[in-house]
Order: structure tokens, then sequence, then C-alpha cells
């Protein structure tokens, strides 16, 4: 089998410096496309690829060439976020992402995978699976899902395997520093006595980026693997449950400051992913 030759754009983000990782890994060759050449450069990974500083919506990008040879895109670039409400989602990136990903497909990539969010969902309630209608309430979420509904009629004219990889609640290395358990972790170490969050009795569907990066490394291995995937555990846990065992594995007694902050408008109470989709995508259990 030859030698899969994958373009990551949004290589130095979180998901996209996980996945770069686990394609080098499994023995692809990867081109890392991020806009930050110095922040490329501090990845452990910058010596084992080629890198390509650019804004991939930039009009004047040389599509043609930076895909040259290439036999997948996994396409993770999205700037605006954390901010899902932010009209800028779907008045600026639904377009230029729909614009650079066409461009791609027709300089003859075969295959694209996207990263898409759990947000698609909306307020929908319990196990979500893949055929589920989705349900956006927030701009970010809007976005993702018309990016989905354009590239899949985008497939009628221009045929390309399409892969939509829906993420669900990521940790790790790399995360958003102003996330849940990024917060904890700077809390357990200032020595506080207290952290303010949530009733935490949401009910979420968490997986560390080792394995979400892991999962996408598989989809783009599966090249013929086409639709929606849901990228996550299956497995539901409440957001008290969730810190309470990341205190226990610091050896943090630091109290919780229950109700601190109000439950999110635009996220229901109890949602989590399946994963069969994921598990028949690649023909085992995932691991």
């Amino acid at each position: 089998m030859s030698r899969l030759r994958i373009l990551v754009t949004g290589a130095t983000g979180f998901v996209g410096r996980h996945l770069v990782s686990a394609l080098l890994a499994r023995g692809c060759a990867v081109r890392a496309v991020a806009r930050n050449l110095d922040v490329a450069q501090a990845m452990p990974w910058f010596e084992e690829v080629e890198f390509i500083a650019a804004d991939v919506h930039a009009p004047e990008l040389d599509v043609i060439a930076l895909t040259q040879g290439i036999d997948a895109m996994a396409h993770l670039a999205w700037p605006g976020l954390p901010n899902y409400k932010d009209l800028f989602h779907f008045e600026h990136n639904l377009f230029a992402d729909y614009s650079f990903i066409k461009r791609v497909v027709e300089a003859g990539v075969p295959q694209v995978m996207v990263t898409g969010t759990c947000f698609e969902y909306g307020m929908l309630s319990g196990p979500l699976d893949e055929q589920t209608t989705p349900e956006p309430v927030t701009a970010y979420g809007l976005a993702k899902n018309t990016l989905r509904l354009f590239l899949e009629s985008l497939q009628s004219t221009q045929p390309f395997t399409l892969q939509w990889a829906r993420l669900f609640y990521l940790h790790g290395q790399g995360q958003n520093p102003n996330s849940l358990l990024a917060s904890l972790d700077r809390a357990v170490e200032a020595g506080q006595r207290e952290f303010n969050m949530s009733g935490g009795a949401q009910l979420r569907d968490y997986l560390a980026i080792e394995k979400a990066a892991g999962y996408l490394a598989q989809m783009l291995e599966s090249t013929q693997a086409n639709g929606v995937f849901n990228c996550c555990s299956g497995v539901p846990i409440s957001v008290r449950t969730l810190v309470e065992q990341r205190l226990r594995e610091q050896n943090s007694s630091m109290a919780l400051n229950l109700g601190f902050y109000g439950y999110p408008a635009y996220e229901p109470m109890a949602f989590w992913g399946t994963t069969e989709r994921m598990h028949q995508m690649s023909g085992r259990v995932l691991s």
C-alpha cells in the first residue's frame, strides 16, 4: 500500500497538532498548513512535515500548488472560536470555507474530511446519532451544518468523498485555556481553595484529544467511507463527576462552588453521541 499524503489545514490548532502527530505515527506523509510559522516551529513534528504558512481563506492562495500530489485533505481550520454566537461564523467562515474546499476538490483531491461540531444538533437531548436531523441554535452550529449541506450538493456535480466528523467535547494538551478542565488545572496549580463552576448536573460526551486524533486518522485511512460520523466517546458523564475525577487524579481537595455560573442557554442539559457508525467505518472497534 502506498504512503498516504495528507494535507492538514489548521495544523497548529488544538485538534490539528494532535492529528498531525497521529498521521505521522501511522506512516502518512503530511503537508501541514497554518497561518503562523513561529507557532508551527514550536510543534514537535515540525521537522517531519512539509509546512506551508498560508491563510486558506485568502483568494490569492495557489490551491493547485497547495494540493499537488495530495491524496486527501483534513480541513480543521475555522477562525473565531470559542465565540459560538458570533455572526462571523456564517457571514465569513461559511462562504470562505466552501470556496476553499470547492477549489481543492476541483484541483483533483478525491477525499476531504471536515470537522463539524455537536453544536449542529442544537437543543436536542439524549443519545444523538448521525441520522438525527440537526437543529442548530448558534451561529457556529448553523454555519457548520450549512457548510455540510453545501458540500453534499457539490458532490452531485463534482464527485468526491466527503467525511464529516462531528466533534463533541475534547480535552487535553493545547485545549482552550478558558475551557473547563484547563481552568480547573490552573486553579489547582495556583492552590485556590475553591473552584467556581455551574451546578454540574449537565451530561456531556467528553473524549481525550489523543483518542479523537486517532479516530480522525483512521477515518482518513478509510478512503471510501463517506458521510457524517460522530467523533465522541459515546459515554455520557456529568460535568460535576468529570471535575471530581480530575481533582482525584491530582490529589486535590479543592472545594467546588457549584451553581456559581448558570447553565448555557444554547446547550441541552443532557446529550451525547453514538459511536456505532464510526466503529462500522473502521471495520473494527476503535482503540
